[in-house]
């Protein structure tokens, strides 16, 4: 007799598979032959887009809307010029650093931003990325209000640079933004695939469903707070280590830069729902329609962002799901199913006289 089996795999995840394998092989390898700018373009998509799925775990997800992300971008990138500077501590081992100082704000922040709801709960969030930056503001010992560079002896005692730097006998300079592309490659790498086997798990489901109906969720035995914590926690952690990438291959750092609610949390909640709130697939393409955006745009000034603003509308109006929730509705596509149904599977005696 003939047997079923729980899957979530699809033709499509499997062709996608296979693609997003080769795909990252050819971005490993990319820096032997591309030029140095588009480098540093790879590196501010694949840094976005690790904000992006940190903050669509929170809001798609987890039904968490938050407006203070660039506290934890923030912190997470002066606890690594912090560690460089006052401890000599190697910036590469700095990036874990900033996650874990980026993990220990989120606790407070929790604490208080949990007994608020809705727009409350953001506002809330928004509060307390202030004070992180106005405390921040007084730190002198890494420049205080004007901000502060990264030592040049911290950068040329990077790990790995030196080795970049003679494989590919490039500059120093050049080094490094391969380096840091390597890292934000791991980091959206990493981020995306734990992400997708985090809600391919059992928390997943009660997460999708806290979402969903709170009450009916814990009608069923969803403990709500500890997800909350756990996807707050661990968005946090992730948001801190980008916040200290991007800053690490920067070089510079100010409280107004590190601590913009624009560039860290407007811009991410742009990609998001331009993509689609609530699916991996979304921030991909969102993040890829922002960056063209901008460099179509840029030079256009305020324009740029009245555009960004329009388009926004337009498609929660028109699209409330984003535009690769469009696209999958009308299409059936998903490229990472989290959707179990049931597959017949065949037995040994169907597959013998076949």
């Amino acid at each position: 007799m003939a047997g079923y089996t729980v899957t979530t795999r699809t033709r499509a995840s499997q062709i996608a598979a296979a693609f997003a394998l080769v795909l990252l092989i050819v971005a490993i390898l990319l820096p032997a032959f591309a030029s140095r700018s588009l480098i540093q373009d790879l590196f501010f998509i694949l840094t976005m887009l690790t904000l992006a799925q940190y903050w669509n775990l929170l809001a798609g997800y987890g039904g968490l809307v938050s407006v203070g992300q660039q506290a934890f971008v923030g912190f997470g990138a002066y606890s690594l010029f912090g560690g460089a500077i006052l401890w000599g501590l190697n910036p590469i081992a700095g990036l874990l650093l900033a996650g874990v100082a980026a993990l220990i704000i989120a606790v407070p922040t929790a604490f208080f931003a949990f007994r608020l709801q809705g727009a409350y709960f953001a506002i809330g969030t928004w509060v307390v990325a202030e004070v992180v930056r106005l405390s921040v503001a007084q730190w002198k010992a890494v420049g205080g209000g004007t901000g502060t560079s990264l030592p040049r002896d911290a950068r040329d005692a990077m790990w790995g640079a030196e080795w970049i730097e003679i494989a590919f006998d490039t500059r120093s300079s050049a080094a490094r933004d391969i380096l840091a592309y390597w890292l934000a490659l791991l980091l959206a790498v990493a981020t995306i695939g734990g992400i997708y086997w985090f809600l391919r798990t059992k928390r997943g489901l009660a997460l999708a469903a806290l979402r969903d109906n709170v009450e009916a969720a814990r009608s069923v035995g969803v403990d709500s707070e500890r997800m909350k914590w756990v996807v707050f926690l661990v968005a946090a952690f992730g948001t801190g280590i980008a916040g200290g990438l991007i800053f690490l291959q920067n070089g510079r750092i100010s409280p107004d830069s590190a601590f913009s609610v624009i560039d860290w949390t407007a811009f991410v909640i742009f990609i998001v729902v331009i993509g689609g709130i609530g699916t991996i697939e979304g921030p991909i393409l969102g993040v890829l329609i922002f960056f063209g955006l901008q460099t179509l745009l840029a030079d256009f000034g305020s324009w740029y962002l009245m555009v960004l603003g329009g388009l926004g509308i337009v498609v929660m109006l028109f699209a409330p799901g984003g535009l690769w929730g469009l696209l999958s509705d009308r299409t059936g596509l998903r490229l990472f199913p989290i959707q179990r149904r049931l597959e017949r599977r065949a037995t040994i005696e169907e597959n013998s006289d076949g």
